[in-house]
């Protein structure tokens, strides 16, 4: 029978640490440095023969580095000889490029599943993908973990006026994320259409939805220079609603995000992200523990 094994990548000690915490569990030991040259040099320091091994590694901060780190990770625990080996990213890199919108563009999500599964990863937990249809891109096992539980768990606890809210998309893209959770809570949803001039730089906006003497929940999976947020908040404000609250699943905070944040209207209401740090948490090392309980009650090979 496997023995599991948790690592942790340079992307996000502080997470592995909690998940490796509430699994009662301790890390692996696995050195990650750099040569000169900026080349990854990843040497793992225990034995990973015929273990079940994670290797905990999200698509933020410096996403290249930390890819390429998490592809010599699993390739160096596969040759290694691990039994199975799970790449555990609650940020999937490159996630935004999942199809081909303009002529001659890449779709960057599909080349990154090839290369996890070149690399020898055998399993892939990830929590609220940009776009599900990544999950086709592979060919082994891929866990799409949803924030909602813990979305609704939170609207609950800390909005009093939660049943005289409408639910918000920032795009049309969100619009069943919306729509889920606006029948979990029996209100109201909007959307907002969004035209772009450029990558990160939104052009117009225009509310489809009533939002008047309402509490306006925006809800989306990502927020990188928060353009979008900001922008969909004066909007909304602009529109009737008594305030605005944003929550959002994967907090990048990339270039102007942070000053941005903290110069929109005096309505944003700007949630607490550790609250959505936590969730991840909860079902990062909630799933982990299934897939532990279901190697162990695995019967042994014979032969």
């Amino acid at each position: 029978m496997p023995n599991i094994k948790i690592f942790s990548g340079s992307s996000h000690r502080e997470l592995s640490h909690k998940i490796a915490d509430r699994l009662g569990m301790e890390l692996g030991k696995v050195v990650t440095k750099k040569f000169s040259n900026q080349e990854t040099c990843v040497e793992i320091g225990e034995s990973v023969r015929g273990e079940d091994v994670y290797i905990v590694q999200s698509g933020c901060g410096e996403i290249n580095d930390n890819l390429m780190e998490l592809l010599i990770m699993i390739n160096a625990c596969k040759i290694a000889s691990a039994s199975r080996v799970t790449a555990v990213i609650p940020c999937f890199p490159y996630a935004r490029q999942d199809k081909k919108d303009k002529s001659r563009a890449p779709i960057s999500a599909k080349l990154v599943a090839n290369m996890l599964s070149v690399s020898g990863a055998d399993h892939i937990i990830t929590m609220d993908l940009h776009a599900s249809q990544i999950q086709g891109f592979f060919d082994i096992p891929v866990d799409n973990l949803y924030a909602e539980p813990a979305v609704l768990k939170w609207i609950k606890e800390n909005i009093p006026e939660w049943k005289n809210c409408t639910i918000v998309s920032p795009d049309a893209g969100g619009a069943k994320r919306v729509t889920s959770i606006a029948d979990r809570l029996n209100v109201d949803f909007a959307l907002i259409h969004k035209e772009r001039k450029k990558a990160n730089e939104v052009d117009r906006m225009v509310l489809v939805g009533d939002v008047t003497d309402r509490v306006a929940i925006l809800v989306d999976d990502m927020a990188d220079t928060c353009g979008t947020v900001c922008h969909a908040a004066d909007k909304l404000i602009s529109a009737g609603a008594t305030k605005v609250y944003a929550i959002l699943t994967h907090g990048i905070f990339s270039g102007p995000a942070i000053s941005r944040i903290n110069n929109a209207c005096c309505h944003l209401n700007r949630i607490a992200l550790y609250a959505f740090y936590l969730s991840s948490l909860f079902f990062l090392s909630s799933v982990i523990w299934v897939c532990i309980q279901t190697v162990k009650s695995s019967p042994v090979p014979h032969g």
